[in-house]
């Protein structure tokens, strides 16, 4: 118990400030931050998905987490007026063309800032199952609901250490379930993400600490079909960003 407790307080603490933390009523942004990039809006209030992860993670997973994400992108793009002004998933997929000696900040901060954007946009609903485009999509490439999530689930697991497991979806409507490691996107290989989780421990650790597989589970109780859905219409029409 000794340890839990101090990783919690670790995890809760570390580099965060939280003595000064004032929580507030509802989701809004900090001050945006100096550079092209900013933190975006939750859209619903930080108990929305209480169902599978308490408020106070959602708060410290995107003020301070997500913020730092987009704290330092800006700081890698600073004085880079060409990647500036590039938008976030252009940034993303062409990180290879970039300058060498930034790749690795890109990488991290840009894959960051785009994974968790996706993460919250897809949140705040009240789960049950795809309908219309994307349960045709998840029955014709992934073997139905109940295999799909089977299948998610079991990628999320594999996933050692932090990371993030995604489901792709193409042009042409097809769906893949792929994982990548730390703040990998699936834009840095040119496909477009329709959803996906994340399982680094910050993502759960205040409420299920070590128990992974118990949140992977909870997780699609606050999924928003509906969202997920219009990210697959924009997927298919070639309009899908981050």
């Amino acid at each position: 118990m000794a340890f839990i407790h101090r990783r919690g307080l670790m995890l809760g603490a570390a580099g965060l400030g939280l003595a000064s933390l004032v929580r507030p009523a509802s989701a809004q942004a900090p001050a945006a931050p100096t550079g092209p990039f900013t933190l975006p809006q939750l859209g619903y209030a930080f108990d929305k998905n209480e169902a599978a992860i308490d408020a106070r993670t959602m708060e410290l997973h995107w003020r301070f987490h997500h913020q730092a994400y987009v704290t330092g992108l800006n700081a890698a793009v600073a004085g880079q007026d060409a990647l500036a002004r590039m938008p976030l998933d252009e940034l993303v997929m062409g990180i290879n063309q970039a300058p060498e000696a930034l790749r690795t900040r890109l990488r991290n901060f840009g894959g960051g800032h785009a994974n968790h954007s996706m993460f919250w946009e897809i949140m705040g609903g009240a789960g049950g199952e795809a309908a219309g485009n994307v349960k045709a999509a998840i029955d014709r490439d992934l073997g139905g609901f109940g295999e799909f999530k089977n299948r998610f689930n079991a990628a999320a697991m594999s996933v050692f250490g932090s990371g993030w497991a995604f489901v792709t979806v193409t042009r042409e409507g097809r769906l893949a379930i792929v994982t990548k490691p730390n703040q990998d996107s699936p834009l840095m290989d040119g496909q477009r993400v329709l959803m996906g989780n994340d399982v680094w421990e910050h993502a759960y650790y205040l409420r299920y600490q070590n128990r992974r597989a118990e949140y992977v589970g909870k997780w699609w109780d606050v999924l928003d079909w509906a969202k997920i859905g219009t990210r697959f219409d924009a997927g298919v029409a070639g309009t899908l960003k981050v």
